[in-house]
């Protein structure tokens, strides 16, 4: 299959709103030591026997995927699919297994001792609520569940990883760490992958598996703040306390100010209120009445720009509001932070994307571009620890849903360009030296 035949077969409607392209001219030519580390690789026995292995593990891999994703894992409630997978890494060889304080799996594969510290991670967790019908629905190699390719995708393709570095008997020179997080989607607010660098600080690099498109890598952080803004009053009846002012009109007046905010396209910078609630009944003026604000942008400065401005405004509605019933303070106006995703910027030079550009090469693919997005990738970026975010092969849509789909469409490719971008960066015992630099202590 020529080169552009395979990359319109990775091709999947897999960006939302939280990715933005970054680059709109071609990359730099990837660098002279990838170039020759790779040459070096891929004409490794060891490394074309765990590429073979790989291929010839893709009907497991796509049924761990169908057994992980069947395990319900809703927001804050992973422990049962963390149990599993930790079961399975022990499984497969991986030693000083464990389930943290947090309820991330952490599994170690130690190398020679002399290189760099290597994560490599995916989500255990879904977007889903608690009681959502998870079993995976099969039509014509098309499998259909919420969270089966966001991320169990990831989920088995780091597992097929595991295997067949250990039946090719690969030795690298760095560490890697293996990891299921928790606390990925929504408000888990990047739960896991914060604790996981407050407890290990001797971190050199950092992958994340999320998402299926092999042609993309995420390298930039779109950073998200997101609030609970509350307006509360002393309510009262709609007709005999009529003249005092309303929670609910506070919140109208503050979406209203919001509604008109204007913001840069670059650094793509966005706003919402995404969901209200507020009262007690038609005829009554209201008491409390809440939103919830979701701010993003590529850009740490645009966005703290952004919140300052957004927060100001609702407090005006508050102080409004009381004006126009010549009241003062009677509407009081508080301010809940439920989420902060840092936003940060690799650079599109670094060893990190040269290798996973490299890898995706090397099975026949092409990186079409580098994004921006909101991953557990943000919080190492956001520490100065090179990271990306890459796809684990196949094709589907749908992604947050209840139709989330997935197709095995030449799936393997995923695994392959992952797992010689990984060797690649802790460099293979007696062949490679490590692409990926030690940090500083």
């Amino acid at each position: 299959m020529k080169r552009r035949q395979l990359v319109a077969a990775f091709a999947v409607a897999f960006l939302t709103g939280t990715a933005t392209p970054l680059w709109a001219q071609d990359p730099p030519p990837i660098n002279a030591a990838t170039e020759a580390a790779f040459g070096r690789l891929v004409a490794a026995p060891a490394v074309k026997q765990a590429l073979d292995l790989i291929k010839a593990d893709d009907e497991r891999t796509l049924k761990e995927q169908i057994e992980l994703t069947e395990i319900p894992a809703p927001p804050f409630k992973e422990a049962a699919r963390a149990a599993e997978y930790a079961k399975r890494m022990k499984a497969f060889g991986l030693s000083d297994v464990r389930i943290d304080a947090e309820g991330n799996v952490i599994g170690i594969r130690k190398g020679a001792g002399r290189g760099p510290v290597l994560v490599v991670s995916a989500h255990l967790d879904t977007v889903f609520p608690e009681g959502t019908d998870v079993k995976v629905k099969v039509k014509d190699n098309r499998y259909a569940a919420p969270g089966i390719y966001d991320d169990g995708r990831g989920l088995a393709s780091l597992l097929s990883i595991v295997r067949a570095l250990n039946q090719a008997n690969i030795r690298t020179v760095g560490d890697i760490m293996f990891v299921g997080t928790v606390g990925e989607e929504e408000l888990g607010d990047l739960r896991g992958v914060k604790a996981f660098f407050r407890d290990h600080k001797n971190v050199d690099g950092f992958i994340s598996f999320d998402g299926i498109d092999i042609s993309r890598i995420v390298n930039q952080a779109t950073g998200s703040r997101r609030w609970r803004i509350v307006y509360t009053g002393p309510g009262g009846h709609s007709f005999s306390a009529f003249g005092l002012p309303s929670a609910t009109h506070a919140l109208g007046r503050a979406i209203a100010k919001i509604a008109e905010v204007r913001t840069p396209e670059n650094p793509r910078t966005t706003f919402t209120v995404g969901t209200l609630k507020g009262g007690t009944s038609v005829n009554a003026i209201a008491a409390e009445a809440e939103l919830g604000l979701d701010m993003r942008s590529n850009s740490a400065e645009e966005l703290k720009k952004l919140e300052e401005k957004i927060l100001q405004l609702a407090r005006e509605a508050a102080v409004e509001e009381n004006a126009r019933w010549n009241q003062k303070d009677v509407i009081k106006v508080d301010f809940k932070l439920v989420g902060d995703r840092p936003a940060g910027a690799g650079s599109i030079d670094s060893p990190m994307v040269h290798a996973a550009r490299r890898g995706v090469a090397a099975v026949g693919g092409e990186v079409k571009s580098i994004m921006a997005s909101s991953t557990d990738s943000n919080l190492p970026i956001s520490l100065g620890i090179p990271a990306v975010t890459l796809g684990s092969g196949g094709v589907g849509g749908g992604s947050h849903g209840p139709g989330e789909w997935y197709s095995p469409v030449n799936a393997w490719l995923g695994p392959q360009s992952e797992l010689l971008t990984i060797v690649s960066l802790v460099g293979l015992d007696g062949v490679t030296q490590p692409l990926l630099p030690k940090r500083a202590p």
